[in-house]
């Protein structure tokens, strides 16, 4: 057996690029091909859960925990206002180190999410689940926590959408078998679902300073 046969990264898809060009270019190519409706609609009910004031949740693995942690960031700095308003409550299931641990060694790592979720969701609230494969099984039973709760469930994957897909009520899957670009793809993703959350949130603070204004003069 050849030595590139054994390789998982070719196995898996991940192609070396010959050049750092090459790669870009080949990354460039798949913006055309995202799922543009599905990502409206994860944006749409981020900013619903926002004016229903619930709770999102989100989450994932190695680098989709980064882009949990960011996304998280963005939310709950990112939309605030210098005026008093109301605030995205979000919540990085991947942040609590301790708890993580704690939960992995006593239990299972398949239970990680799934158990934090348990102390705090409630019905309505958002479970925004980030797997580059779709099949990551502290994902998939988390979806599954979140769905028995009542909350809604959103997920970002890549591949075919894997396991994850039919556990989403949307799901936005990037076109691609290599991991890398997925995680680069996502991270595009999630700034452009921030920066829609953002400005609607902001838009609607006018709405209503206009409105009140309005009735004020009448």
């Amino acid at each position: 057996m050849s030595h590139a046969a054994k390789d998982p990264a070719r196995q898996s898809g991940e192609v070396e690029a010959a050049s750092a060009e090459k790669y870009l270019q080949k990354l460039s190519g798949l913006f055309s091909r995202l799922p543009y409706q599905a990502i409206e609609g994860i944006a749409q009910a981020i900013f619903q859960a926002a004016g229903e004031e619930r709770t999102i949740f989100v989450f994932g693995n190695g680098g989709s925990a980064a882009s949990a942690s960011h996304m998280m960031c963005d939310l709950n700095k990112g939309t605030t206002e210098p005026e008093p308003g109301r605030r995205l409550r979000v919540m990085a299931l991947t942040d609590n180190v301790p708890l993580l641990t704690a939960w992995a060694n006593d239990f299972a790592y398949d239970r990680v999410f799934s158990e934090q979720l348990k102390n705090f969701v409630r019905t309505g609230d958002v479970a925004f689940a980030i797997s580059a494969s779709g099949n990551s099984p502290n994902v998939l039973v988390a979806l599954e926590t979140a769905r028995a709760n009542g909350a809604l469930t959103l997920g970002l994957t890549g591949h075919q959408g894997g396991k994850m897909k039919a556990m989403c009520d949307i799901c936005a899957v990037v076109p691609s078998d290599n991991a890398q670009m997925i995680e680069d793809i996502h991270h595009a993703i999630l700034h452009s679902i921030f920066t829609v959350v953002r400005k609607r949130i902001r838009a609607g603070k006018v709405g209503a300073m206009t409105a009140a204004g309005g009735q004020s003069s009448g």
